[in-house]
């Protein structure tokens, strides 16, 4: 990956306030020519203890990625208030941008 698109993705992931998602395809529609596979790569590629909100990416039917962090997502999302419907999906009001 292109450290110029990393940089992107990671300046976007930053920008994502508490209590708020957004997808992988809705940060890769933001960049200059990364995919949702792509954002995934740099989520996954962090290095440990880099502070951003990765946990505030969710998939586009709005429910969490099968990942080893999942359940970890998870409880930082219901922390900072967001809920999740019997399916697993977020509620669209909590979508950002």
């Amino acid at each position: 990956m292109k450290p110029e698109l990393r940089e992107q993705i990671l300046t976007i992931l930053a920008e994502i306030p508490p209590g708020r998602v957004t997808s992988y395809g809705r940060i890769a529609a933001m960049t200059d020519g990364a995919t949702p596979r792509l954002v995934a790569r740099a989520l996954r590629d962090l290095p440990a203890g880099h502070g951003l909100p990765w946990f505030r990416v969710i998939t586009a039917s709005r429910k969490l990625a099968d990942h080893g962090g999942a359940e970890e997502q998870r409880r930082r999302l219901v922390a900072e208030g967001v809920l999740f419907d019997p399916h697993g999906r977020v509620a669209k009001d909590r979508l950002w941008p």
